[in-house]
């Protein structure tokens, strides 16, 4: 299945959720703040994203569902990586750009230089996850320093013996993001120190689904991804607990919330530029991705905001919406 197939099924039971909630709150007239109509004025027109894999699943189950209530726009969502998706952004191609990092100081100048003004909108929190084959039955928990074994620039590692004399001498194959991916911005940053700093002979890929098919074809692979992917894919990976210092700790709703998945628990944002937010219906669905949020992260099984980032979100979007002149 590919990201847009799958993106597309879990988009079914956004909708089917957001309309059991409207249900119970006495439904929509159609013409309300979440049809997007402003009074009842059909909406029309493109809302062009692009950016990180990882939160490619939440921003396609956001337009499914609000393509759903207002059927002229058209919402498309790319897959450039983060970086990727910052040059776009900052190209002025895109109305909203899809990050699993924080834009860098280098491409803050670079949009700065284009004229784009921007603000940055948390939409969900992330358990960056490492995973092994359903085979491997000899690692549960990985430390911080057995990781960088692994990944570090100069690693010449090659089995899993050579991490630690109790493994099995069993072939070490890598799989994980290519370096225009926020995740491996971060993965990289948290594990070796610095960010993009990483051995280069691994499977690199912008495409999750091809880490998890090279995860699960051999016994002794190991890779990383968001933490809606492994809950996708539980069936055919394993997901081991990380120790950061502070004891071993499984990826989880709870862990990333409450701080003890370090250090790979993780915010995810969207960009919205200030050209974007003067289209109506980029602004109505800004508006709709942050109404709605609750309900889009449950569906695609990222981790909710908590209410203090829920709040800080709302206040930029505000902002943004001031500074345009809206």
């Amino acid at each position: 299945m590919t990201i847009r197939q799958l993106s597309r099924a879990r988009a079914v039971v956004v909708v089917v959720a957001a309309g059991m909630t409207l249900a119970a709150c006495g439904g929509s007239d159609g013409g309300g703040e979440n049809a997007g109509g402003g009074g009842g004025e059909a909406l029309s027109g493109p809302v062009v994203i692009d950016g990180s894999s990882t939160v490619e699943p939440l921003s396609s189950a956001a337009a499914e569902l609000f393509m759903g209530e207002n059927p002229e726009v058209n919402v498309t969502v790319g897959t450039s990586g983060t970086g990727g998706g910052f040059e776009k952004f900052c190209a002025g191609e895109t109305d909203i750009s899809d990050a699993s990092r924080p834009i860098k100081d280098e491409e803050t100048k670079q949009c700065q230089d284009a004229g784009v003004e921007f603000s940055e909108l948390q939409v969900a929190n992330d358990a960056l996850t490492v995973v092994v084959n359903k085979e491997n039955d000899w690692v549960d928990c990985l430390t911080v320093e057995q990781l960088k074994k692994m990944w570090a620039p100069d690693s010449k590692v090659k089995s899993w013996k050579e991490i630690d004399p109790s493994f099995p001498d069993e072939e070490l194959s890598l799989y994980g993001p290519g370096s225009d991916s926020g995740t491996f911005d971060y993965f990289t940053d948290e594990i070796n120190g610095e960010e993009g700093a990483s051995r280069t002979d691994y499977e690199p890929s912008e495409d999750d689904n091809v880490i998890v098919q090279g995860v699960a074809n051999a016994k002794g692979a190991l890779g990383y991804f968001g933490f809606s992917y492994f809950e996708e894919n539980a069936d055919k990976l394993r997901a081991v607990e990380i120790d950061g210092g502070s004891g071993c700790v499984a990826p989880s709703v709870e862990a990333a919330q409450d701080g003890s998945y370090t250090p790979l628990a993780r915010p995810l944002f969207i960009y919205l530029s200030d050209a974007g937010l003067a289209k109506t219906q980029v602004e109505r669905f800004a508006e709709f991705y942050l109404e709605n949020n609750d309900e889009i992260v449950e569906a695609v099984k990222f981790v909710p905001m908590t209410d203090d980032q829920r709040s800080k979100a709302q206040a930029a979007l505000e902002d943004l919406k001031s500074k345009a002149g809206q």
